[in-house]
This record gives structure tokens, sequence and C-alpha cells, in this order.
């Protein structure tokens, strides 16, 4: 009998519906032959504890936290998704993921699965979640965890906890937590996809290249131009594509007669950002 492939896009998937462990998730799928709704149910067969039995929905709504310990040494970003704005607003639900949060910096949590069988009150937060969708009716999950760890750790949780923004800094001073501030205030609006070019993955650089290379032969003016020339052109809307898209070169959103790496630099010479997360709903 052959064994089912399975990616770890489904695993995932699974994974996030049910808040079944990844390796669970994995032997359902491969089990039940990659048939999602069957993989549910082998679950729930082998007495997994499956907080979302409804399966057909989605949860779009819910409260993003994110902040740091004491020593901003580290930040957290966790999302508690829901179906419904009228949930995700609801000040207890909102205490709830505080408490997860909390749970989260308490236990110096590092991962996902590691928060879900941390301990709230005496109950793993994954048992306390299951009690959430029974209580409130309507599918509830914690689908995201984010850490931060560096010399200095600012956070930004944005408008009505929709968005969460940490920022690594290479120094830990308030000035320069203040200053990470507004970097993750930038990011929050901006959404760069790296800190500088350097940083940027070798996927999207390949893809975002394939793609102008492939405009500029498409153009009509651009019919017969040797192969060098089209290179050169795809190189410079590569450049523009960095400038706009990653953070130490985008104009600076509280000044944009700077850039974000001239305004950090303005504030401390020799601080810089090692990495971010932004985490955002829906």
């Amino acid at each position: 009998m052959a064994t089912a492939t399975v990616t770890a896009a489904e695993i995932n998937k699974l994974r996030q519906t049910t808040g079944a462990g990844m390796m669970d998730c994995r032997k359902a799928l491969v089990e039940s032959d990659g048939d999602f709704e069957k993989a549910i149910d082998y679950l729930r067969k082998k007495g997994q504890k499956v907080s979302a039995l409804r399966s057909d929905r989605e949860a779009k709504e819910g409260v993003i936290i994110a902040t740091t310990t004491p020593d901003n040494k580290s930040g957290f970003i966790t999302t508690l998704a829901c179906e419904t704005d009228f949930v995700a607003k609801n000040s207890d639900f909102v205490s709830f993921a505080q408490s997860i949060m909390n749970t989260a910096i308490a236990n110096n949590v590092q991962s996902l699965e590691e928060l879900l069988a941390a301990k709230l009150d005496g109950t793993a937060i994954s048992d306390k979640i299951s009690d959430q969708v029974a209580k409130i009716g309507e599918k509830v999950q914690l689908t995201r965890f984010e850490r931060v760890d560096a010399d200095g750790v600012a956070a930004y949780t944005h408008g009505a906890y929709r968005m969460g923004v940490l920022v690594g800094l290479t120094k830990n001073t308030p000035e320069l937590l203040q200053a990470g501030k507004d970097i993750a205030m930038q990011i929050a609006a901006m959404n760069p996809v790296a800190v500088d070019p350097e940083s940027v993955p070798a996927e999207t650089v390949e893809r975002e290249k394939a793609i102008v290379t492939e405009q500029i032969r498409n153009d009509p003016k651009m019919a017969g131009k040797p192969d060098e020339m089209i290179e050169k052109i795809a190189v410079g809307k590569l450049n523009a594509f960095f400038k706009e898209n990653t953070l130490a070169a985008q104009p600076f959103v509280k000044d944009a007669s700077k850039t974000v790496g001239e305004y950090l630099k303005s504030v401390d010479a020799g601080v810089k950002v090692t990495q971010f997360k932004r985490v955002q709903l829906g």
C-alpha cells in the first residue's frame, strides 16, 4: 500500500485548525491519504482534544499582543484568533489573550507548541482554549507565536490588537528603545520585506528579478535589445524594489527627509536593527 505524501503546508493547516501536535497531524494526514476532514476524524478517534471541530469556519478576527520581558532583551507576539469582531473586542477575551502572553513570558516560551502545553492556572493552555470554544460557541485558536531575542527589543501593538511588531536592536537604552518603538510603527505602516537588501531572502530576490526581467522583455520598446541591456535595467528595477521594501532604505514615516537607517544613526551611530517580526490579522 502506497504511503500518502503530505506537504508542510497541509500539516500546518491541520495543526492550526485542530491544535494538535505537528507529528500527530502528519501521521493523521498520512493515515487519511491526505483527506483533511478524515484526518480530523482520525485525531478525534485517537483521543486528541481537537479544539476546533468546526473546520468549515475560519478564525480571521482575534487579539494580537506584542510585548517584551522586563529587561527588554526578549520580545513575544501571540495571536489568539476567533471568528467574529464581537468576540475579539470582548474584555474577557482580551484578558484571556493577555493571560496567555503573561504565561509565555513567565515560562520563557520558545515555540507555539511549547506555549500550548504551558500551564495557566494549572491547566494546559490548549485545554483552556478548548474551554473557550465551548463557552463562546465559536472557533478559537492560538495561531501564531513569534519571538525575538536581542540586546534590546522594542514592541508595538497596533490599533485594537490587530497587529503586533517586534524590533531587535544591538543596544539597550531607554532612548534607543523609544527609537525602536518608532521603527516598529514604521514596520506596521510600511510592511518591509527585510531589514536591508543583504537580508532579503534569496528566493525573494530571484522571484522579483524574474518578474522585472519578464516585464522588460515584454515591453515592445525593448524588442531586439541585447540581454546585457535588459540585465542592467533589471538590476536598476531591483534596486528600486529594495529601496521601497527594505526597512533601512525606506523614508522614515515621522520625517520623510531621512531614511530609517539615517534616523537610527542620528539616535546612535553604532546601533543596528538585527531583525523584526510583524503579525497582522486577516
